[in-house]
């Protein structure tokens, strides 16, 4: 009975949600006003959700307790009464390795095809192991946090303490169990969570003391709190189009100690010449607007809603943005141009567009390939204004 009940309020859920919010955002409203679904209903209801979609287009043509019965198989290591019920031939595999038990879903539904997990795979930057992308996304992407070199040991002696299993990647990078509570564990300021694929594009900055550098796509401010983690003197303006992103920032900054800093709020696609005139930049990072396409595997509801015209709609933003801040930059200096997509389109296509038509040259640029760390695919491109 117990496995019916789960299996009605997947179905409740499943029905009532559009795709127009994110999951991550969905799921708490919805449990708020169904309060007799049960912390027990809600863990299950999260769990079957996300491994559902995760799934993709995969096997769309079978009904959804099925297709969620191979989802959670693919995706779990912890037996489900739904695989219990559905897959009692594979229940004894649930602790196998992620390609045997592809190889045992291949073998048990013969139109299983793997590509069809990433509906939008004819888009994919040439650099991307697509075999190796598409599984990645039956697993959770980790949580990662940034923090000071000098800090390392004793924040993870303090996270051992408690228990978590905490992997140190760099010098300054720890990787830990996605959905990790932190704030009564680590002081506020002392450490940002930040992909590791994000905290990655830090390596193409290289400020020098005293520059002036524009964070013109700034949201919340990590890239900036990056570069600060870098050189932490320089002359700092963030801006972007919507004020409460940047009310965030201001309390972010506040935490990590940076005082010194414009902000304004922009819409880049229009011309701010009246308010930037007199502003000159020896860096510039463009943080682009973007599908997010290197970052379902945190939202996999994507691969089920995501409408493939928006790439297009992307790269023209895009475009139209290094359009309108490259004249801002000095000759000989850097813009480095930024997605969490791993589409071409908004990626080497738009690299491609700023050489042939703005006087930008390309230094170097890296597909960042995070889903064999746990971790987002992101794309970085460091590009110098010609003199």
């Amino acid at each position: 009975m117990r496995v019916e009940h789960q299996l009605k309020a997947f179905e409740q859920v499943l029905l009532n949600y559009d795709g127009s919010l994110p999951l991550h955002r969905f799921l708490p409203a919805y449990f708020k006003q169904n309060k007799q679904m049960g912390s027990s209903d809600r863990r299950w209801a999260t769990r079957h959700l996300y491994s559902f979609f995760r799934l993709g287009k995969a096997l769309s043509s079978l009904g959804h307790e099925e297709r969620l019965s191979v989802a959670d198989f693919l995706c779990h290591d912890s037996l489900s009464l739904i695989v219990e019920k559905n897959l009692p031939d594979l229940a004894e595999k649930i602790t196998a390795s992620q390609d045997e038990k592809i190889d045992l879903i291949s073998s048990k539904y013969p139109e299983f095809n793997l590509k069809e997990v990433y509906p939008f795979n004819n888009h994919l930057s040439g650099d991307i192991d697509k075999a190796d992308f598409y599984k990645s996304f039956f697993l959770q992407p980790n949580l990662f946090i940034r923090v000071a070199a000098s800090s390392v040991s004793s924040v993870v002696s303090k996270l051992q303490a408690e228990n978590i299993d905490v992997k140190q990647i760099s010098e300054t990078s720890l990787s830990l169990p996605n959905g990790t509570k932190l704030e009564n564990i680590l002081a506020e300021g002392s450490y940002q969570v930040q992909d590791l694929s994000s905290q990655h594009t830090g390596i193409y900055f290289k400020p020098n003391k005293w520059d002036k550098w524009w964070d013109c796509c700034a949201a919340s401010g990590g890239k900036t709190l990056l570069l600060h983690s870098i050189e932490p003197i320089l002359d700092l303006l963030v801006t972007d189009l919507r004020e409460s992103v940047l009310l965030n920032l201001d309390e972010r900054f506040r935490l990590a100690g940076i005082r010194k800093y414009q902000k304004k709020e922009l819409d880049l696609l229009k011309n701010n010449d009246q308010i930037l005139h007199h502003y000159a930049f020896d860096g510039i990072i463009l943080d682009a607007p973007c599908t997010g396409s290197g970052t379902w595997g945190r939202t996999p509801e994507m691969l089920t809603f995501f409408e493939e015209r928006k790439i297009s709609q992307f790269s023209t933003i895009q475009k139209a943005i290094v359009n309108n801040v490259v004249g801002y930059l000095k000759p000989g200096k850097p813009l480095i141009y930024i997605t969490c997509s791993a589409f071409a389109q908004e990626n080497e296509d738009v690299v491609k567009h700023i050489t042939e038509n703005l006087p930008l040259e390309l230094e170097s640029m890296e597909l960042i390939k995070g889903y064999g760390k746990n971790a987002d695919t992101m794309f970085v491109a460091r590009l110098i204004k010609k003199n």
